[in-house]
């Protein structure tokens, strides 16, 4: 069963970001290989910017996907991002930016929700949590 972790941040939501490639890279680090899927495909560009700066001297090996032929496939890279619907191949760590549940998030190992500090966001947040919780998945929540 996946399991879904929220990451409660005390920062504002422009923390998210640097926070999902936190994330990634450590998932990287142990093994695991990761969806970041964002709201759109200009949030999944910034954050393809972001990976290679958000850390000096950490690399994490990632690549855009875009549903296209011939776009990067999920076994490509340890971390994938994308706007869409993963490829099938992916299905370890599904990072989510999205302020809904992905109708496909049960084919991935783990979840990770992040919440930022917006009263909004955490409405949101309070939503997604009552989802996973009334379909009986394991929830853990991290303040960060």
């Amino acid at each position: 069963m996946t399991r879904v972790d929220f990451y409660l941040l005390t920062a504002d939501a422009a923390a998210k970001p640097l926070l999902a490639c936190r994330l990634a890279d450590k998932a990287f680090r142990l093994g695991h290989q990761s969806y970041i899927l964002t709201v759109d495909s200009e949030e999944a560009q910034r954050l393809d910017k972001l990976l290679w700066t958000f850390s000096q001297g950490s690399f994490v090996p990632h690549g855009l996907y875009d549903g296209a032929a011939g776009s990067v496939a999920a076994p490509a890279y340890p971390v994938t991002i994308g706007c869409l619907e993963p490829p099938l191949a992916c299905h370890d760590v599904l990072i989510s930016l999205m302020p809904e549940v992905p109708g496909w998030f049960g084919r991935f190992a783990r979840v990770v929700e992040l919440v930022g500090n917006e009263e909004q966001d955490k409405a949101r947040a309070r939503e997604r949590f009552r989802f996973y919780r009334e379909r009986g998945y394991p929830l853990e929540t991290h303040d960060i």
